[in-house]
C-alpha cells in the first residue's frame, strides 16, 4: 500500500471517529491498562475489559459541529430528547428577576453525546453551581431538586440567556470549563455531564420555540427557538 493510500486511510479514520474530550482520557487510560493486565489472568477478561474501555472512551466523544449562520437563533446545548417545555422561574442562585421564562428541557441518555455546547453567542456574565440530589434527569422536579450548574449568558442585544446542566440518577460529575467575562461562540463546547443527565435552556421572553416535545436534537446544530 502506498503512503498516499496509507494517508487517506487515515483521514477517513478521523473523520468517521469522533474525538474525544479531555476529560475522557483519564478514563480511558485507565481501561486500557486494567485491559493489559487482564488479559495476562485471562484472555476473556481482557476482552470485557477492552470493549468496556471503548465505551468509555464513545461515552466521551466530541463529534465536530457546525452551527447555523445565524445570530438570532438560540441552539440546542446537548445531544438528546425534548422531555419538557413548560414557564418556569430560572435558578434563584443566578440573580434573575422571579418570573417564568420558557424553558426547554433535553434529557440526556447513556448513548447520548455527553458535551455541552454553548446556545448563542454572548458573554458569560455569572456560573452558578449548586448541589442537590441525583433523582432521574427525565423527572420534572429533576430542574429543582438535582445537582446543578447554570450559567447566565448576556446576548449581544443584551438579553440574557440561561443554561443549566443537571447531573441524573446516574451522572455524579458536571464539568464547567467557561468563567465569567468570557466571550463564547455558538456550538462551542463548554462542558461535560458524566453519565446521563439533562440540560434545560431558559429563553429570553418573546422567543418563538422551533422544537417539539419527542424531538431529537443535535447539540450546537439544532435550533431551539428564535429570539
Amino acid at each position: 500500500m502506498s503512503a498516499n493510500s496509507l494517508g487517506h486511510a487515515a483521514r477517513l479514520v478521523r473523520e468517521t471517529l469522533p474525538p474525544m474530550h479531555r476529560a475522557g482520557r483519564p478514563f480511558v487510560a485507565g481501561g486500557a491498562a486494567a485491559t493489559l493486565l487482564l488479559r495476562k489472568l485471562s484472555p476473556r477478561l481482557g476482552l470485557l475489559a477492552g470493549l468496556g474501555t471503548l465505551a468509555t472512551a464513545a461515552f466521551f466523544r466530541e463529534p465536530k459541529r457546525v452551527p447555523p449562520l445565524r445570530d438570532d437563533l438560540v441552539l440546542a446545548s446537548a445531544d438528546g430528547l425534548v422531555s419538557l417545555i413548560e414557564e418556569a422561574t430560572p435558578p434563584a442562585e443566578l440573580g434573575l428577576p422571579d418570573r417564568p421564562l420558557t424553558r426547554v428541557s433535553v434529557f440526556l441518555s447513556v448513548f447520548d453525546v455527553h458535551v455541552q455546547r454553548t446556545p448563542a453567542r454572548g458573554t458569560v456574565e455569572k456560573v452558578a453551581y449548586r448541589p442537590g440530589k441525583f433523582l432521574s434527569a427525565d423527572l420534572d422536579k429533576a430542574s429543582e431538586d438535582n445537582e446543578r450548574n447554570s450559567v447566565l449568558l448576556r446576548l449581544p442585544d443584551g438579553r440574557a440567556l440561561v443554561v443549566t446542566q443537571i447531573a441524573g440518577l446516574v451522572a455524579r460529575r458536571i464539568v464547567c470549563e467557561v468563567g465569567e467575562g468570557d466571550h463564547v461562540e455558538a456550538g462551542a463546547t463548554y462542558g461535560l455531564i458524566r453519565f446521563g443527565s439533562r440540560v434545560d435552556t431558559y429563553l429570553p421572553p418573546g422567543s418563538r420555540v422551533l422544537v417539539r416535545k419527542g424531538q431529537r436534537t443535535i447539540g450546537g446544530e439544532t435550533p431551539l427557538a428564535e429570539v
